[in-house]
């Protein structure tokens, strides 16, 4: 079976007790991950300070990486990629949380698909306690229809991925794309020939709540939007025509009123 890396940033706005149930999910996961790497960027304060190094020291194969200054989830999660000695590499956030067999039924899955490079799983959302699912977030699982899916929007849901270590190096690693480091890496996959797939069981508990929406609404997404939509032509996904359609929809539903947002985002990816 290949080796596995599961890779979590954390900075210093992330909750205390949400990093304790997301680091003992992987500890808790019936194939352990062969190390976990907690990229901490920046300065993180006494109470995460107190989690991470709890967890490192009754975690033989969990190690840090300390950034000096907080640098944003793109180079963070570069700077932990460039630790990474293992043939796959597994992403959690470090506020979401791993069912117990997830890793073993995504390296399942990369056995039997020795041509797959990323693979993804539909998500399990919450709001509080994680028995508590109040919806499934789900993408397009082949590779064809994830190609033509990662035009407009992400084709993976970040906190489920497991990839091939070399398929990201090749693709030119994570970068500093602001709110959009991960679908600017999906793109870059994509356009480099690698393989994906979506399992359309959900693998990983995902955090949601009002905040996620206002993130993604606000000072600096049109900015990041446009430089997105520039990715994307300049990687060959897409016209620029096309493009200016992107941008011109993608901000639209940003601005839609919360309730209204929250409904349509609903109605395109929960089943």
């Amino acid at each position: 079976m290949p080796t596995l890396t599961a890779l979590v940033t954390v900075y210093h706005r992330i909750d205390a007790t949400e990093l304790t149930q997301a680091l003992q999910s992987l500890a808790d996961q019936t194939r352990p991950a062969d190390e976990i790497v907690i990229v901490e960027d920046g300065p993180v304060g006494a109470e995460l300070r107190t989690v991470i190094d709890g967890f490192v020291a009754t975690h033989e194969q969990a190690r840090t990486v300390v950034l000096a200054r907080n640098v944003g989830s793109g180079r963070a999660s570069a700077a932990g990629m460039a630790a990474i000695t293992t043939e796959l590499v597994a992403r959690l956030d470090a506020d979401d949380i791993a069912y117990p067999q997830r890793f073993a039924t995504q390296l399942a899955w990369f056995q039997a698909h020795p041509d797959t490079d990323v693979l993804g799983t539909a998500l399990a959302e919450f709001h509080v306690e994680p028995s508590e699912i109040v919806a499934v977030r789900s993408l397009p699982e082949t590779n064809e229809e994830i190609a033509r899916y990662a035009r407009i929007n992400s084709p993976v849901n970040n906190p489920s991925v497991m990839m091939r270590v070399s398929a990201v190096a090749e693709a030119g690693g994570y970068r500093d794309v602001h709110h959009m480091e991960d679908y600017d890496l999906y793109a870059r996959l994509l356009s480099t020939g690698a393989r994906f797939h979506n399992l359309p069981e959900p693998l990983t508990y995902f955090r949601t709540s009002p905040a996620q929406f206002e993130r993604r609404t606000g000072r600096g997404m049109f900015a990041a939007e446009r430089q997105m939509q520039r990715n994307l032509v300049s990687y060959g996904l897409i016209s620029r025509p096309r493009s200016w359609f992107n941008l011109a929809a993608r901000t639209a539903y940003r601005l839609l009123p919360t309730g209204l947002l929250t409904a349509v985002y609903g109605r395109l990816f929960h089943r």
